[in-house]
Order: C-alpha cells, then structure tokens, then sequence
C-alpha cells in the first residue's frame, strides 16, 4: 500500500530537526521515529499516532480518530487519524506533537 507523499512531507517538516529524528518504511507506510520509538506514521492517507496508554481512550473521543488496528487486534495506545482530521496545519501539529510528548518518556532504543 503506498502512503500520501504530501502528508509525509509535512510531518517530516515538523520533525525533521528533532534530535534521535529518523525514518523507516514499515508495514507499508511511513515511520517516523525518534531515538528508535516510532512517534507517528502515515498508511495511505491516515496518519497514525502513537499516544500512549493513558491519552489512548480520550483520543478515541475526538473526531476522525479510531483505533490503530493493522493485525486484526488493536493495539492500546495508537490511534489512526482520517486525513480530513489533519489537514489543517494546526490540527497535524497537534497530533504530530502528541506522538512526540509520548516517545519522550521512552527510553532510545539502541
């Protein structure tokens, strides 16, 4: 499945100078990480997030999100964004910046 080239392209200007910043393509889309945690991704024309547990059922709340479900079982604290929910800048900042506030409580991957 290929992922929307633009969308990539402006969640990568919104992480690009991030220190531990990386990209890798992944279960057919794009993943954007930082110090090796995935942060946020893009499949197709949605833009995944990863919240963490505790954001993860007030995401689910919020208009054009539902949960991130590639396997057949949902996985707790990734959420998937429609791409009508992110095409405002602003609204692809904030869930951009979601996924950054999470991966830093991670610890770097090696």
């Amino acid at each position: 499945m290929a992922y929307d080239q633009g969308l990539a392209q402006r969640v990568r200007e919104l992480l690009e100078e991030l220190p531990g910043y990386a990209e890798k393509k992944m279960f057919g889309g794009l993943a954007f990480l930082l110090y090796g945690n995935m942060s946020c991704g893009i499949l197709g024309e949605e833009l995944i997030v990863r919240v963490g547990p505790e954001a993860y059922r007030p995401a689910l709340r919020e208009e054009h999100v539902r949960p991130f479900d590639f396997t057949g079982r949902p996985l707790t604290g990734w959420v998937m964004i429609a791409a009508t929910g992110c095409e405002a800048d602003a609204e692809l900042a904030a869930w951009v910046g979601k996924g950054v506030a999470f991966t830093r409580t991670l610890p770097p991957k090696q």
